[in-house]
């Protein structure tokens, strides 16, 4: 039996946050706080640029064990690992491409994932059993405080701090209501900025290819490596990534896609049956009079940054709020749109049984 190590716990609580000054105090006593339940071998969800994370120290197995628990997530289904420094990037990958180190250099911190050989340091129990392993630096003042607080050879293994296969959290309060008291500490950084998970990266003999569309737009990634840049198709990929299953980011809810001049026939055909829905819509034009109380009107904004960083929380909002049908407008066909368009597709695909 392998006996597990467990790093030494910090109780000087002497962590400088100097490099921080936007931390109230507050915050700080609470990021030592979190330093020393996640030496103790507890989960904490803190919070990114892009959703809120669920935390733990990836040298203790029991407590990547709790984060598989508390997601009830295959522990097939890999797990990111976020650090505080690109320095560090060599202690947890091997045979780094160029092509990789020209967009960690240019993107991190920030919402992009690298998919890269893991190295000695990085337990199998974290990559789903895989060989590869997805590395990021988040683009967040709390995130980077509690990453450096633990220390450079340290990081946490973090997915999405809900259940899994549900709408991913961009609030605390998100947090909350997912898992209550299952996760030990919920450090609180405000709405995240970027509203949908990072841009998933990987390489093939050095040409990069996008594993899931995120916060960072193809057409940026291509600008920085002079290149274009592939969208991988998830049935080919032989790479097992976070988000890549049919259904995910899900409301409980069924959520239907409807093209534009459609939706107000997919409307009327609900209000037939006397059913509930939540219309969400973008464009401009679409702004109709609505008579019936069941059904209810939502104006998106027009631009996808913009749309991106309240999809969640409003897929969530209405979610609680008893509907039988969620019927968004569907999102242009444009590449600025297409992390978006990749979330709601998962979103609105009925699971498997």
């Amino acid at each position: 039996m392998i006996k597990e190590k467990k790093p030494p716990i910090n109780k000087k609580n002497s962590i400088d946050f100097q490099s921080y000054p936007s931390l109230s105090l507050e915050l700080q006593k609470q990021i030592a706080a979190a330093v020393r339940q996640l030496q103790a071998g507890e989960t904490v969800a803190f919070p990114t640029e892009t959703v809120y994370g669920l935390g733990a120290d990836i040298s203790i197995p029991s407590a990547i064990r709790q984060i598989y628990k508390i997601k009830g997530r295959p522990t097939n289904h890999p797990l990111i690992v976020h650090f505080a420094h690109i320095s560090q990037l060599q202690h947890w990958a091997k045979e780094i491409p160029k092509s990789a180190w020209k967009l960690a250099t240019h993107f991190w911190p920030g919402p992009l994932t690298l998919i890269l050989k893991r190295s000695q340091h990085v337990p199998q129990n974290v990559t789903g059993g895989q060989n590869t392993v997805g590395l990021r630096i988040p683009g967040h003042p709390i995130a980077l405080a509690l990453l450096n607080a633990l220390g450079a050879e340290t990081a946490l293994a973090a997915p999405s701090a809900n259940r899994f296969g549900r709408i991913s959290p961009t609030t605390a309060a998100h947090v909350q209501d997912e898992l209550g008291d299952r996760v030990h500490m919920v450090l609180d950084g405000g709405a995240c900025q970027v509203g949908l998970e990072s841009t998933i990266v990987s390489f093939h003999d050095e040409a990069a290819i996008v594993l899931r569309p995120g916060g960072i737009p193809l057409s940026a990634l291509e600008t920085v490596l002079n290149d274009k840049i592939t969208l991988s198709n998830d049935r080919k990929s032989t790479v097992r990534t976070p988000g890549s299953l049919a259904s995910h980011y899900a409301p409980a809810t069924p959520l239907e896609i409807c093209p534009t001049q459609t939706l107000w026939q997919r409307t009327h055909e609900l209000e037939a049956q006397n059913l509930c829905a939540a219309v969400i819509t973008w464009s401009a034009s679409i702004s109709v009079r609505i008579s019936n109380k069941n059904i209810v009107q939502f104006s998106m904004p027009q631009e996808p940054t913009a749309y991106g960083s309240q999809l969640y929380a409003t897929l969530r909002r209405f979610d609680q709020k008893g509907f039988d049908r969620l019927l968004i407008e569907a999102p242009p066909d444009n590449p600025a749109w297409l992390a978006i368009t990749d979330r709601l597709q998962r979103a609105s695909q009925t699971k498997s049984q």
